[in-house]
């Protein structure tokens, strides 16, 4: 699997793997990978080629296509609201050490803020880089394809969370998501509520497509394409 390693600065790392990306930030004392890959099963080797500091591990949230390399981790730091999604829907190992809404990580002069942002999943986060001024949001703030289909996922959930993370715009300039364009402006966070409003509201024509072989709707809503469950699933 190739990846594409991309240096944000001194001590933050892109690693893109063409669809899925995941985060290396570094302070003084720890390092902290922000998911672990798709396909990729060696993120823990690639980070410590960039830092010697000891390595810890964050997961947004437990879909596949962010813990590829969670086997390579005894533990990691988890929302335990996506404890079903990650060992029983996808038959994750290891164990889960719980991050809350409101905790605070601190990589040695690098304090992470953990937001909780429900509604891609039950337990979806978002980690605040203050100091840097930039956030990473996982899936729910992109301009990508949001999969909002299956019964873990809710979108009225999910537009409460855009209006409380919009709550905290005055304090990051940008917001680097795992899927989409990255980096994208925290102007997208409120397009993305009334992009979803709009969906919810039935005034955007959806188009059926399939997504691992699931039927789903399709919703092109200008900042994002919203993925639903199919009328008659």
């Amino acid at each position: 699997m190739s990846v594409k390693v991309s240096q944000i600065d001194e001590s933050t790392w892109e690693f893109d793997e063409e669809g899925a990306r995941f985060f290396l930030l570094a302070g003084t004392e720890k390092a902290l990978l922000i998911d672990s890959g798709m396909m990729t099963k060696n993120a823990k080797e690639l980070a410590e080629e960039k830092t010697s500091l000891p390595l810890f591990l964050l997961n947004t949230h437990a879909d596949r296509d962010h813990i590829g390399s969670n086997d390579e981790f005894e533990s990691f730091y988890m929302n335990p609201a996506e404890c079903s999604n990650y060992y029983h829907g996808n038959h994750g190992s290891g164990t889960i050490v719980p991050v809350w809404d409101g905790d605070v990580l601190d990589l040695g002069g690098r304090p992470l803020l953990i937001i909780a942002l429900p509604g891609h999943t039950p337990g979806s986060i978002a980690v605040l880089d203050e100091k840097n001024r930039r956030i990473f949001t996982g899936d729910p703030v992109q301009d990508g394809r949001i999969f909002m289909f299956g019964v873990q996922r809710e979108m009225h959930a999910y537009r409460h969370s855009l209006l409380r993370l919009q709550r905290f715009a005055d304090r990051f300039d940008k917001i680097y998501p795992s899927h989409g364009t990255c980096p994208v402006k925290p102007e997208l966070i409120m397009e993305l509520y009334e992009a979803s409003g709009k969906v919810l509201a039935g005034e955007i024509p959806g188009c059926r497509a399939k997504v691992f072989g699931k039927p789903v709707m399709a919703y092109d809503a200008g900042a994002a394409v919203f993925l639903c469950d199919a009328a008659d699933e």
